[in-house]
């Protein structure tokens, strides 16, 4: 066996289990792994400029591409609890992510030694597996155990924490001999398929709702051809987005009380049958429970146990992971189909489709200050189908999901459950190392994008280019729209007068100098028929001098999103689409206009 140092041990394990990506900050705790990781050289390590932005460095680039692990590192004591917000985005998304951190040594724990506190017990609600390691011969199995837990069952972050002792230690260990250890996911039986589908075939409206677990899974293939097996139309969920494209003809929409489609939640309540598959119900999906099941069967498939039943008891569950589940509903019905037939489900899949091309928003508004549903129109135009946008939480999350459009798995990266402020940025970063030469696009109100906006420096110090759209109507938009139930306005408004910057109109804070100041190039949009030059223009900086570029759009001051208490119960603040012009980027135009023809507005351009 070879003597080496456990961190030395650990960082070849990271090489082995293929977790090679690393965000962080070094510190006195942690500058052992540090010399590790250096040392070794097969960890790519990118500087961030604040521990939780490490943290959701490394959630964007898990939820980049398949197999992804990202890896965040911090020092002892605050570095650990900055990070604790990216472990509960991780965890609530089912996102794998390993949280690193240096501590004190093993004898001066009890001592409330310098930046030492107890983050194993603090980070344990919020991980699958929180460990302070007080052996050095315990590193491997730690880390072993770290991955395997990560991979199982519903995926998950895991911390590790390693005394500067234990790191320095030596120890006996041959990374030839290291295997990691063997992963568990539940599959769904061939018995547990034909129910399934024995349900499924007896309804006369049925829909699937395919969840953040298809994604998960890499099942997204296997969904669709499930669904145009049996003809029956997707609703996918806010994590679930993109596991059918937008524009197959069996997508019905997303449903929901606020991230939806106006035809999703019209085709949703038409249902008498929902297959729920690697979804969790949640409470923005489903509103009121009374009115998301009245009327209807539910079979749910899940890969944790626990979420049978957690919000309403369906009439059949299942656990299993998602990928598996489908394959074998697959075979059975394909053997089905083969024997004795399965139902024509066209009229109420072209009944889906047709509500799809009727119950659409305006976006086509032409207002100064800009109304942001005329941005959302103008991205579908300028990044067309190959583009991945990041974001988190507020109206422009809201307003987006409900005018972009997805058209593939882990193309609509979203922190969906704990949504934080400050989570876009960051994560767009490391979405980009997940993604080199794609396409990004992150979107994020004022307040999101000011939260965390450091980070910025760091695509620029390690050329990570990508888009930043920053929809600026200087509010807390979604909370100063919460708050009209309380028939107040307060402390919800950013606005003031910048002294250094009078061009900003009483906006507040100069996006475009910060921006600037941190090494990013960014463009300032007033008009909305500068939209579009303005997107090929940030599209052709980012290229040239391989930076994040920043293009915040002047919005109205307030705007209220389409939301509401119930799925039949969503208020429309603004005008619904009439014509076809009023909506010029739906994916499939509005049949009252005959002006223009289907063929010419059918898809969104491609950008090539």
């Amino acid at each position: 066996m070879t003597k080496m140092r456990a961190v030395d041990a650990a960082v070849l394990i990271l090489e082995k289990e293929g977790a090679i990506e690393a965000f962080g900050l070094p510190g006195a705790a942690i500058n052992p792994f540090y010399s590790a990781m250096k040392a070794h050289g097969g960890i790519r390590h990118t500087l961030a400029r604040h521990v939780e932005g490490a943290s959701h460095m490394a959630d964007g680039y898990s939820r980049a591409a398949v197999g992804n692990i990202g890896i965040c590192i911090g020092t002892s004591g605050p570095a650990g609890t900055d990070m604790i917000t990216g472990l509960y985005a991780a965890l609530a998304d089912s996102i794998p992510i390993l949280c690193i951190t240096g501590q004190a040594p093993v004898a001066k724990l009890h001592k409330e030694d310098f930046q030492a506190v107890d983050i194993e017990t603090i980070a344990k609600p919020l991980t699958k597996m929180a460990l302070t390691v007080m052996e050095p011969g315990q590193v491997p199995g730690a880390f072993q155990k770290a991955f395997q837990l990560m991979r199982s069952s519903r995926p998950g972050p895991t911390l590790i924490d390693l005394p500067i002792d234990v790191q320095l230690a030596e120890i006996d260990f041959d990374i030839d001999s290291y295997e990691p250890l063997p992963v568990a996911k539940p599959r769904a039986t061939r018995d547990q398929a034909a129910k399934i589908l024995d349900m499924l075939t007896a309804a006369e409206r049925p829909l699937i709702v395919a969840g953040g677990g298809v994604i998960n899974a890499d099942a997204d293939a296997a969904l669709v051809e499930f669904a145009e097996l049996l003809g029956v139309p997707v609703v996918p969920t806010l994590m679930g987005w993109g596991a059918i494209p937008d524009d197959h003809p069996l997508m019905a929409g997303m449903v929901g009380l606020q991230t939806h489609h106006r035809y999703g939640n019209a085709n949703f309540l038409d249902s008498d049958f929902v297959l729920g598959i690697g979804n969790r119900w949640a409470n923005r999906h489903t509103g009121g429970l009374e009115t998301y099941t009245k009327g209807r069967t539910f079979v749910h498939v899940d890969i944790e146990p626990t979420q049978i039943g957690r919000v309403f008891a369906p009439d059949f569950g299942v656990v299993s992971d998602a990928g598996a589940a489908l394959e074998m509903l697959v075979q059975v019905a394909r053997s089905r189909r083969g024997v004795v037939g399965l139902p024509d489900y066209s009229a109420w899949a072209k009944s889906c489709a047709a509500r799809k091309g009727e119950l659409q928003r305006k976006t086509n508004f032409r207002d100064i200050p800009i109304k942001p549903q005329r941005v959302y129109q103008e991205m579908n135009a300028a990044f067309g189908k190959d583009v991945t946008y990041v974001t988190t939480i507020g109206l422009s999350q809201i307003a987006g999901a409900q005018m972009l459009h997805t058209f593939g798995p882990r193309r609509w990266i979203n922190a969906g459950q704990a949504g934080p402020l400050g989570w876009t940025g960051p994560a767009a970063l490391g979405v980009v190392r997940g993604k080199p030469g794609q396409t990004v696009v992150a979107l994020s109100g004022d307040y999101d994008f000011q939260f965390m906006l450091e980070e910025l420096a760091v695509g620029a110090h390690f050329n990570l280019p990508y888009i930043h759209v920053v929809v600026n109507n200087s509010y807390l938009g979604l909370i100063r729209q919460a708050q009209r139930g309380f028939n107040m306005d307060y402390h919800v408004s950013l606005a003031f007068d910048n002294i250094n910057s009078p061009e900003t109109n009483g906006y507040g804070v100069d996006h475009i100098k910060v921006a600037e100041g941190l090494g990013c190039k960014a463009l300032r949009v007033e008009d909305p028929d500068l939209l579009a030059a303005s997107f090929e223009e940030a599209r052709s900086l980012a290229a040239e001098h391989r930076v994040p570029v920043v293009v915040e759009v002047i919005l109205e001051r307030v705007t209220n999103i389409a939301m509401g208490t119930e799925l039949d119960n969503v208020v429309e603040f603004e005008d619904i689409a009439i014509t076809r012009a009023d909506a010029p980027t739906s994916i499939i135009p509005l049949a009252s206009d005959p002006v223009l023809n289907v063929a010419e507005s059918n898809h969104v351009p491609s950008i090539g």
